[in-house]
């Protein structure tokens, strides 16, 4: 039956994902594993949202970078863990294919802004600390919300390129499983009984564009910024210049670290459970670990932070008249 369908390249337009299939009977506990960390994800992000929102200590472009940063990792979440928690507690794992490509694409697109993101945050720190005198000219809001308006503009329009060329150049029938827990792009090309060529040339272009363009950049960025921090006389002012970019710097290592490591073993092994395991590392942990580490790395946002949850904490007025 499916060879069948496959010599006469019959599309499929509802697909199974495959998830833990291997783990079937981890499913149960892995439920409320994943429930946790979407749970802090969620809870630690809005937070982050409202610190920057509510103090007027952090509106400055820093935090405004952060402010957008949370709210990508909330919507990189939502795309793909609910599904996904629906999923480790049913039989059935089915996805229209209009609704995988929607995730792909949101995927996708969420994944690029990430990137350009965490270079406009370098470059922020870049401004500030190499070039402290000319900052407020260089980074005024005006120049922060064109940089930022066009870093998501440029991730959805790469995102919908790219998905256009893969949903186009592919030809998806039987079987019809996705081996994985989400619409990712390698276990849909395996799908495909037309030729893959285009679509993963377009692949390879696109990875390079929206991660290794980026992240030499951050990395230039950087090497420029501690070299500034080395040639500070005094070692308070080291410190302090230092304490500015240490919970950004520690984001950029989380999230290129991650992928590296992902993308290392993923070439070196044909294990997809191992890869699955491996893409959970960024599609659910990588997010949690931001509001993480601004709420226990930074100073600025502790204080805050801590403010607002002494508020909400605190008796209220008529708490206190009635004792």
């Amino acid at each position: 039956m499916d060879n069948d369908r496959q010599r006469n390249g019959t599309a499929t337009s509802l697909l199974i994902l495959v998830g833990f299939g291997d783990l079937q009977e981890l499913q149960l506990l892995l439920f409320p594993l994943f429930l946790t960390v979407y749970l802090i994800t969620l809870v630690g992000n809005f937070l982050i949202l409202i610190v920057v929102s509510v103090d007027n200590k952090l509106h400055t472009p820093m935090y405004f970078f952060l402010g957008n940063l949370s709210l990508l990792e909330i919507w990189y979440t939502a795309n793909i863990t609910p599904k996904m928690l629906v999923d480790l507690l049913r039989k059935e794992k089915t996805i229209s294919l209009a609704s995988c490509f929607i995730q792909l694409y949101i995927f996708c697109a969420l994944g690029t802004v990430e990137c350009f993101l965490l270079l406009l945050m370098s470059y922020d720190r870049y401004l500030a600390i190499c070039n402290p005198l000319h900052y407020a000219k260089s980074m005024n809001w005006n120049c922060c919300f064109k940089l930022t308006a066009g870093t998501w503009i440029w991730g959805f329009l790469l995102a919908a390129g790219l998905n256009f060329i893969v949903s186009t150049s592919l030809t998806l029938c039987g079987p019809n499983e996705v081996d994985h827990f989400f619409c990712d792009l390698t276990p849909l090309l395996k799908l495909s009984c037309s030729d893959t060529h285009i679509a993963e040339v377009a692949i390879f272009v696109a990875c390079f564009a929206v991660s290794l363009f980026p992240f030499l950049l951050t990395i230039a960025s950087y090497i420029n910024i501690i070299s500034t921090i080395l040639k500070i006389p005094s070692s308070s002012g080291k410190s302090k210049a230092f304490s500015t970019c240490s919970s950004h710097l520690t984001i950029v290592t989380i999230f290129y670290g991650t992928l590296g490591i992902t993308y290392s073993i993923s070439v070196g092994t044909q294990s997809v459970e191992l890869n699955k395991i491996l893409s959970l590392l960024y599609t659910i942990l990588t997010p949690m670990f931001n509001p993480i580490v601004y709420s226990l790395r930074n100073k600025e946002v502790k204080e805050v932070l801590s403010k607002l949850l002494g508020k909400i904490s605190a008796p209220s007025y008529w708490t206190k008249a009635i004792q």
